[in-house]
């Protein structure tokens, strides 16, 4: 992974915004094992399609809470100190990979 301009967030993540994450990704891990049984009891293709569109849909919604957050805190913190140049072009860089 490319070194990143900051290492810890400005602001530490709520104990509730951990959770929530946490809890968000759990749910996907066990889609992921849904599919993976899936697979393995040679189910419709179609389904296993669907299933794999609801992954990616939850796993951008994710990275969308993730970057909210981060601009709300990082980001802003980063502008107020004088940093603001970088973060930015840090998070436009990280944004370029979602579109791919």
């Amino acid at each position: 992974m490319d070194k990143f301009l900051h290492e810890h967030p400005s602001k530490p993540r709520t104990k509730d915004e951990k959770e929530k994450v946490i809890n968000r990704l759990k749910r996907i891990e066990g889609q992921v094992r849904g599919i993976q049984k899936m697979v393995e009891e040679d189910r419709y293709c179609v389904d296993i399609l669907v299933q794999i569109s609801a992954i990616q849909s939850a796993l951008k919604n994710v990275g969308f809470a993730v970057t909210e957050r981060h601009i709300n805190h990082c980001v802003s913190d980063a502008i107020k100190q004088g940093e603001g140049q970088e973060t930015i072009e840090e998070l436009m860089s990280v944004l370029k990979q979602f579109s791919k």
